[in-house]
């Protein structure tokens, strides 16, 4: 018998209802629940151990989510048929889940954490990610974990001037803002999404609204949490040893040392070797007891850095480099700096570098997508990576993490909006982005030489796209908004805001917040202060390079896309693609061809014009095939050489006759004389055989006529020649016997 579980229904308020249940599935996990949303569901399970392990300081949390081909009647594609490493799509999802849970856990919560949502149902109209959120915090709220929620998280986007909270997969084709917003009942934590040049203000309306949801999703939570006794007693822990005396200590000798190193500007090094220091300084002063507890110690070492930092910011206004809150640090990009490359470009802002890499290719080069509920392709990919010499550091070389795939995907969603379509843009395009120096945003260094590497491989983008990173600190009634921090601010700071966009508007954005009660006035202000931050670094970009090349680089391939009539598509691939393989070998050139709207689309890529050229004509001659006109000039290979002339293949597929002879205005023995099997020939069309619906091709009728050239009559016994006329060139001089 099924046991009886606890539900707990939200209303969306556009009929439709996500419906959480637990104590039916997963019974062993310390939380699980499923969330269901139309025939959309999703399992959320939550398991933490009881202990932290040995010399474990954070909070080891893992965050999974999953989804499962089975979920949408699907097999996984490719050679092995189970779910394999998360897609990408996947890795954002977690990052989103994770990054609104990590904060509401205890400071001193040190055991193995591991949240796991796994789509099991879909019905391809719910999109399972913006519930995943849901689902993982109901699992935390039927535990016995200790965690600060109820949290969820919304998606809200824009469509034909509406907000619609979790729109459908249809919908989505038509927004024009798609943000996932993370809260409490009281407080804004997190935000990512991408837009298409939107304003400030519209973006604030639309996290309001979106957080007007969360707060009915977080009451429902605290309802559902109240009906379970188990979650009514949070489990003990100690997880951490703080010696007060050690700390006061600690405070005493190094306060107002870090306060006076904070209020003279220095570099990254130069600041970090400083306050080593100050911390080996104050470690002599202590006790080999007091200094015993290494992780202890780096706690108080980190809160009296962090205090003093803060405190010289809003009291004088100071930040660490000696910027004023809105001053971004020194800029300099260059263009071209990578000869062999499709487009490249530096930047450099303060001591963040990125180089972006521009490689453009054809429709055959776009990227597959194929996860659960999805399947198709892009034609735009920015990858980002953060090698570890960036930072000074020794790391071992592995594949991309979730950091490097989240900070990929926001500098993307930055310049997608910008990217034009097809015709406009007949490439798949791929940016490859190389952190070489690490110091706070450089995600917004990828989004800014993004835009200059574009604009140098020539892709007309409709605007130039800039980036900037804005912190902010607080103590509960003072605040600095800081524009473009350090790594360090970020560190110490209590928001991560990065915005993206153009001249006009926002195109991406994300949000992480450290503290509660964010106002929306100071949100506001961010926006605005972000906004001039972003203007002038895009002058500055702009002094670089200020509009699109006219031209692709010269080793760049060229593309050409014409469309055929769809009857023409079979004939031009030809029996298991014979014929296009040929024409491709034939002529160096790529070539895709596709059915699109009841049409060909036929793409030809090649670095070389005469190869373009001439594929284009071999593809356009099957095609538009030609007619037995009389004057009608091709150009077609020698399929078959027999005694009385040669078959020639006019267009892949159709053969004429070019008989002996219409080879030459001379008397042609041997066929083979002239032509030879395999090569190309110039001929015109003089007719078709009305028997055999043959064409009838003449060479020697492109070629001048001799002088002194007569045409004989007919012989009248037939002869060799049958009914064709006797040609020759007759002799003017005596003959000769």
């Amino acid at each position: 018998m099924r046991p009886q579980g606890i539900t707990k229904t939200i209303d969306l308020g556009d009929g439709r209802t996500i419906i959480i249940e637990t104590g039916v599935l997963a019974k062993q996990a310390d939380g699980s629940v499923t969330v269901r949303l139309g025939d959309t569901i999703l399992l959320g399970t939550v398991v933490a151990t009881k202990e932290a392990r040995e010399g474990i300081d954070f909070l080891p949390l893992q965050v999974e989510y999953r989804e499962k081909f089975s979920a949408a009647g699907r097999f996984p594609g490719g050679f092995f048929k189970r779910e394999a490493r998360p897609s990408d799509h996947e890795v954002l999802t977690s990052r989103l889940v994770d990054r609104a849970l990590r904060p509401l856990f205890p400071d001193d919560f040190h055991g193995d954490t591991q949240v796991v949502v796994s789509l099991m149902s879909s019905d391809k109209k719910n999109q399972s990610d913006a519930l995943a959120c849901l689902a993982a915090a109901a699992a935390l709220a039927v535990s016995d974990i200790p965690f600060g929620g109820p949290v969820s998280e919304a998606r809200v986007a824009r469509i034909g001037g509406r907000f619609v909270i979790n729109p459908e997969f249809a919908d989505m084709a038509n927004a024009d803002m798609d943000l996932i917003v993370a809260a409490t009942a009281s407080d804004i934590l997190m935000v990512e999404g991408e837009m298409k040049e939107v304003q400030e203000a519209d973006m604030i309306e639309a996290i309001k609204l979106a957080h007007d949801v969360i707060k009915r999703q977080c009451q429902a939570l605290t309802e559902l949490s109240a009906a379970v006794p188990k979650s009514q007693t949070k489990r003990t822990y100690n997880h951490e040893n703080n010696d007060p005396v050690v700390g006061q200590l600690i405070h005493d000798f190094c306060y107002q040392k870090y306060y006076d190193l904070a209020m003279s500007p220095s570099g990254k090094e130069e600041r970090s070797a400083s306050f080593a220091a100050v911390k080996d300084a104050c470690l002599a002063t202590l006790t080999d007891e007091q200094r015993s507890d290494k992780a202890m110690l780096a706690r108080f070492f980190k809160k009296t850095q962090k205090k003093a930092v803060r405190n010289v910011c809003l009291d004088h206004g100071k930040r660490l480099d000696g910027r004023k809150t809105t001053e971004i640090r020194p800029i300099w990009s260059e263009v071209d700096v990578l000869p062999g490359t499709h487009g490249s470009a530096i930047f450099t802002r303060g001591e963040t570098q990125a180089i972006n890499l521009v490689t453009l290719g054809s429709s055959l080069d776009e990227q597959t997508i194929d996860t659960a509920i999805s399947k198709g392709s892009v034609n735009f990919m920015l990858h980002y990576n953060f090698p570890s010499f960036s930072t000074g550091e020794v790391k071992p070389i592995r594949g991309p993490g979730r950091r490097e795939v989240g900070h990929g995907n926001l500098a993307l969603r930055a310049l997608k909006p910008v990217i034009p379509p097809a015709p406009g843009n007949p490439y798949t395009i791929r940016l490859n982005c190389d952190i070489l120096e690490s110091n706070g945003s450089s995600s917004m260094a990828t989004v800014c030489s993004g835009t200059l590497a574009l604009m140098d491989a020539g892709i007309k983008i409709s605007a130039p796209v800039s980036g900037i990173a804005m912190g902010m600190i607080s103590d509960g009634t003072r605040h600095a908004i800081l524009s473009d921090i350090l790594g360090d601010e970020d560190f110490l700071g209590d928001m991560d805001f990065k915005i993206c966009g153009t001249a006009k508007g926002i195109t991406a954005t994300q949000m992480d917040m450290k503290v509660d009660g964010l106002p929306y006035e100071v949100l506001a202000q961010a926006l605005e202060q972000a906004r001039q931050g972003r203007l002038h670094i895009l002058g500055e970009m702009l002094k670089t390079l200020d509009k699109p090349r006219e031209d692709y680089k010269p080793h760049a391939p060229r593309i050409v896309t014409f469309d055929v009539p769809k009857e023409s598509i079979g004939p031009i691939i030809g029996p298991g693609g014979r014929v296009i393989q040929e024409i491709q070998a034939e002529t160096g050139a790529t070539i895709s061809i596709d059915e699109v709207d009841g049409r060909g689309i036929v793409e030809i890529s090649s670095e070389n014009k005469a190869s373009i050229d001439a594929a284009v004509a071999r593809v356009k001659a099957i095609a538009f095939p030609p007619q037995a006109d009389v004057g009608a000039i091709y150009t077609g290979k020698v399929k078959t050489i027999m005694p009385y002339g040669a078959f020639v293949e006019v267009v892949p597929g159709m053969d004429g006759l070019l008989h002996v002879s219409e080879l030459d205005w001379k008397r042609v023995e041997r066929v083979e004389d002239i032509l030879k099997e395999g090569e190309m020939v110039q001929f015109q069309v003089t007719g078709k055989d009305p028997r055999t619906g043959k064409l009838k091709l003449s060479r020697r009728a492109l070629l001048p006529k001799p002088e002194g050239y007569v045409e004989r009559e007919p012989a009248m016994d037939g002869g060799d020649r049958g009914d064709r006329p006797r040609r020759e060139f007759r002799d003017r001089g005596p003959r000769r016997d």
